[in-house]
């Protein structure tokens, strides 16, 4: 019994040997019922079935598929997306099934993957960026957003529109629908339907029916508005483009929007007082503070809540709306204005002035616009920043000027008269001066060596506010004169200045005209000019304890101005004799 056991099992070995031999196959070959990408590659010599695969990759790199979503049609060509497969992997991959193992073993194997198959995926690539741009214009084409359900005015009806459910493409699920597509080397003749997704809107029209009431009340009667003694009346109509109805999430009715925001703006000029600072009176040295007054503003929002609450009342006697106002503070209240420390004068300076009426409007011109200037403690004072522009627009006029050394005329002639009286009330006060420029030409009535002009915008006069208090400038105009005054509190210091004498450089120039109205030989003399000239100016100031503060030198240097002479033609010369000459003699006659 145990020899024939024996013998049937070594006959069962034998077969089971035999038939593993039978379907061992070549290890070069890819067993049958091997698929790869749904390609049936078994049986194939590896190389022959890379190849298969590669060719038929090739001939469909150029060929589109369709992919369907929301109705639309959109054809893709995997060289759009840079999709490639690695079929040598694949190929690998396909080669190790039912491949291992000796020849009986892998007989066995292969015959499982026979009987069963085997599908291989190949590993894809795909241009990252390309594919998310085609699923972006795909959205973009393809998505519908939900809509809210949502408020409108049918005239003066309200009415609600209903909410609608939107549709969006599922992206994620797309890119590896898209990218298994392309890479696929089966194509189907129906187009290829994308993932979408349902997005559902965030606003019922049963939550809106409550402000949709509310709207009907508002718009039901004119709602007055009260502040003080002034009434309004806005009616139905006016308050209608002030509603805003409620949006994403919301469910309440509201007063906003531009529209509200232009009445709001426009109610508030209406209500608004504006606040008046502290400002200071002086008279002579002395100086006293005119208190300031606080102004009346419109509280927007608050409005926007009263006048919401008085036209969701029904009763017509309860749809009144009191606007709500606050304080508006100065900006220089009287507590700052007496912490300022302007209590009294620090210097004061007066020039003549005269010339063309034009002229003189100009000196009250700019001596209005650098009046009542504050000065805070170390802050720089500048001349051209405080006027800004001599122009036109601001009402200078054309008046004698010294435009590169010549007297000519020009907009805003005189403003130098004010820079000057500035420079000298600044040099009288001590302070500290950074920059000065004497004018081009010696001027008899401005004081000697302390002249000052300024050419907007490169020609300044500027000074700095050292007396650790606030400076206040004053100017003072009067028929013929100007006094420019520095307020704040007196510093005690002392100035001590000394002026060089003109020194004369050089002759008068002489520039002559003719004038044929004038006789031969007659002369007058419309300006006598001047010959160039310097001079300089020494300021020592000292504190009050006697210690040199400053210790400065300003020299002028004036250039030449022409003797202006208007002289008569010459004599004309009586015309000479001609004379009778031979045929060989010729007379040239020059002058």
């Amino acid at each position: 019994m145990r020899r024939a056991v024996a013998l049937l099992l070594l006959a069962v070995l034998a077969a089971g040997v035999v038939l593993g031999l039978v379907f061992a196959g070549s290890p070069t070959t890819i067993a049958e019922g091997v698929q790869v990408a749904g390609i049936d590659v078994g049986g194939m010599h590896v190389g022959d079935a890379r190849s298969l695969l590669e060719r038929k990759a090739a001939s469909l790199a150029s060929r589109p598929v369709v992919f369907v979503a929301g109705g639309q049609r959109f054809a893709i060509r995997p060289v759009e997306l840079g999709v490639e497969s690695d079929w040598r992997a694949a190929i690998d991959d396909a080669q190790r099934q039912g491949n291992d193992g000796f020849a009986p073993l892998r007989g066995f194997k292969r015959l499982g993957v026979d009987v069963f198959g085997a599908d291989v995926t190949p590993q894809t690539s795909v241009l990252t960026g390309a594919l998310d741009y085609e699923l972006r214009r795909i959205a973009q084409a393809v998505n519908r957003p939900a809509r809210n359900a949502s408020l409108a005015l049918a005239g003066r009806h309200v009415v609600v529109a209903p909410a609608q459910t939107g549709l969006a493409l599922d992206s994620a699920a797309a890119a590896s629908l898209v990218v298994r597509e392309l890479a696929s080397l089966t194509r189907s003749a129906v187009p290829v339907q994308l993932p979408m997704r349902i997005t559902q809107p965030q606003v019922h029209a049963l939550s809106l029916q409550h402000a949709a009431q509310e709207a009907r009340v508002a718009l039901s009667a004119p709602v007055r508005l009260e502040l003080g003694q002034m009434r309004w009346v806005l009616t139905p109509a006016q308050l209608a483009p002030l509603l805003e109805f409620p949006t994403t999430g919301a469910s309440r009715l509201t007063i906003g929007g531009p529209a509200a925001d232009a009445w709001l703006r426009g109610l508030g000029r209406r209500v608004q007082k504006p606040a008046r600072d502290a400002t200071f009176a002086v008279e002579g040295p002395k100086v006293t503070i005119v208190p300031d007054r606080p102004g009346v503003r419109l509280d927007a929002l608050g409005a926007a809540r009263v006048v919401l609450a008085a036209a969701l009342h029904a009763l017509p006697a309860r749809r009144v709306a009191t606007l709500p106002v606050e304080t508006a503070p100065a900006k220089i209240t009287t507590a700052k204005a007496r912490g300022m420390g302007i209590v009294g004068l620090v210097s004061s300076y007066t020039t003549e002035y005269g010339g063309v009426p034009n002229r003189i409007h100009n000196v009250e011109l700019v001596a209005h616009l650098v009046d009542d200037k504050l000065i805070a403690p170390d802050e720089e004072f500048s001349f051209n920043k405080t006027t800004g522009a001599r122009s036109a627009a601001k009402g200078f006029l054309v008046a004698p000027v010294i435009v590169n050394g010549e007297l000519t005329t020009g907009l805003g002639g005189g403003v130098c008269q004010v820079s000057t009286t500035v420079f000298n009330a600044a040099f009288e006060a001590g302070v500290k001066i950074t920059e000065r420029v004497n004018h081009a030409l010696y001027i008899s009535h401005y004081p000697q060596g302390r002249d000052a002009t300024v050419d907007y915008p490169d020609v300044d006069l500027r000074f700095v506010n050292d007396t650790g208090h606030w400076l206040l400038l004053r100017t003072f105009v009067g028929p013929s004169s100007l006094t420019v005054s520095l307020y704040g509190t007196p510093t005690g210091r002392k100035v001590v200045s000394t002026t060089a004498p003109l020194v004369v450089h050089g002759k008068t120039p002489v520039k002559k005209t003719v004038d044929r109205s004038l006789k031969p030989g007659e002369e007058i003399v419309d300006d006598p000019g001047e010959p160039a000239m310097t001079t300089s100016v020494t300021r020592d100031v000292y504190t009050a304890a006697g210690k040199l503060l400053y210790h400065d030198v300003w020299y002028s240097s004036y250039r030449a101005s022409p003797e202006l002479v208007r002289v008569g033609p010459k004599k004309k010369k009586p015309k000479a004799k001609t004379a009778t000459t031979t045929p060989a003699t010729t007379t040239t006659q020059q002058s």
